[in-house]
């Protein structure tokens, strides 16, 4: 019974290995598990990509860029060229006496922005001791007139004796053959030469007696002064300064293009009313903007070393003075800003357009059919602000683009949004003449107004 049991155990070991070794064969390495899985996917990749949909191909919109334009506006007559300087006498003097002594009388108008007119008391020196030099010289002068009437009777007394001893020896009585020594006509001379002389020092004595009053040399204002009553002054010695009111200077630096704008700017003569050139001049005081009128005196001739610009000279008479039209005008102040407008070359026509439009190349983009861009040559003249004034083939009206486009060509296909209109500020309305439309009745023609410019180096580059 035993040996049967033991007989059953070895034939179940037997069948478990055999179990066993045929589980073996069937398993996989860890390699061939990976094989398995990939070679796996890949079927599986492949019979859903044979059955994959095909997806619809669409033409893709076309981009029309879309521009903002604004119209072009047309002007005439001369341009104005602008400028700006700061206001400077024109006639500015150092105030000092010519004779010296202690000051008497000092004007309570003489001190810093006291007004005076030509010829108006300043101080005066004590004339003490210059009455006295008047008084000697008076006698003196009495003194040498009575010398020459002495001598002149002298001389008459002389060649009535030279004629009756003529007579009575026999010879000619001619007293043009006598000696002027016998007839003391240089002892007349003499006499009459001293009484010259003392006559002279009488006028240097008044003069000087004159001078011990100091007085304006023209209208004008006192800048400031460094006199006191009872102060001792010599000659030459500066007390103070003044500047004249009569008219100002300004002083505006031009970029030669600029320059080149205004008709006979080098045909300018100082002092000459022939060769003088309008401007207009506006300043601002207490917030308000005032106007004066002035003209080009001169220009210098020769550039700035350091600004490359050309220097205008421009004058302003009456700066000081209200005017009925402004009769509460504030005196254009020495010191202050001022901008001027020069009247400038004449133009039959000339467009207005946005700064914005004008390009490096000397284009401007247009618009026309309403879809069409239209690329057009033009020459740049002056910008003022945000406005160019060009010439070229610009018709009033035509749209002007002012949106910058990375890449344009010429009749490329444009969308253009709602059309603007240029800033209508006092200066554009004045660029343009009047429609006939909105000039007042029994005009007869519309009126042409000046362009204004503005002077800026970087501005010119466009030219």
């Amino acid at each position: 019974m035993e040996s049967k049991v033991k007989d059953q155990v070895k034939v179940d070991l037997n069948e478990l290995e055999d179990v066993d070794r045929r589980r073996r064969r069937l398993s996989l390495k860890p390699r061939q598990q990976v094989f398995l899985v990939l070679a796996t996917g890949v079927a599986a990749f492949s019979i859903l990509f044979g059955f994959r949909s095909q997806p619809v191909e669409f033409e893709p919109p076309r981009q029309i860029p879309v521009v903002t334009t604004i119209p072009t506006r047309i002007g005439e007559g001369a341009i104005q060229v602008r400028g700006s300087g700061i206001v400077r006498p024109s006639a500015e003097v150092t105030i000092a006496p010519q004779v010296g002594g202690r000051v008497t009388w000092v004007s309570s108008a003489f001190v810093s922005g006291g007004r005076f007119a030509e010829g108006q008391a300043l101080l005066r020196v004590d004339p003490a001791d210059y009455e006295n030099s008047v008084e000697a010289a008076s006698a003196e002068v009495a003194q040498r007139s009575v010398d020459v009437l002495t001598a002149d009777e002298e001389v008459a007394i002389a060649r009535d004796e030279y004629q009756r001893l003529a007579r009575r020896e026999g010879f000619d009585p001619n007293l043009d053959s006598a000696s002027a020594l016998l007839l003391r006509e240089p002892q007349l001379r003499a006499a009459q030469a001293a009484l010259r002389s003392a006559n002279a020092r009488l006028e240097d004595a008044r003069l000087a007696l004159e001078r011990t009053w100091i007085r304006a040399p023209f209208d004008g204002i006192v800048r400031d002064e460094t006199v006191d009553l009872g102060q001792f002054v010599s000659p030459g010695q500066t007390i103070g300064s003044m500047y004249g009111t009569n008219e100002v200077e300004i002083v505006v630096p031009l970029s030669d293009n600029n320059a080149a704008l205004i008709s006979n700017l080098w045909q300018a003569q100082p002092g000459e009313e022939a060769t003088r050139i309008p401007v207009e001049i506006r300043s601002e005081y207490g917030g308000n903007e005032y106007t004066w009128t002035g003209y080009v005196d001169r220009a210098e001739s020769a550039l700035d070393e350091q600004t490359r610009t050309v220097d205008v000279v421009v004058r302003v008479p009456r700066p000081f003075e209200p005017t009925q039209v402004q009769p509460d005008r504030p005196p254009l102040l020495i010191g202050s800003y001022a901008t001027v407008d020069i009247e400038g070359t004449t133009f039959d026509q000339f467009a207005i357009v946005p700064a914005a439009a004008v390009h490096d190349d000397g284009m401007v983009w247009t618009v026309e059919s309403d879809t069409i861009l239209v690329m057009k040559k033009i020459e740049f003249v002056q910008e003022i602000e945000e406005v160019a004034i060009v010439l070229g083939a610009l018709d009033a009206g035509t749209p002007v683009i002012v949106t910058a486009l990375p890449f344009v060509t010429d009749g490329m296909t444009v969308q253009v949004a709602q059309p603007l209109e240029m800033t209508p500020n006092a200066i554009i309305r004045d660029l343009t003449p009047i429609p006939e439309e909105e000039a007042t009745p029994g005009d007869g023609t519309a009126e042409t107004v000046d362009d204004i410019t503005e002077s800026h180096a970087s501005e010119d580059d466009r030219r």
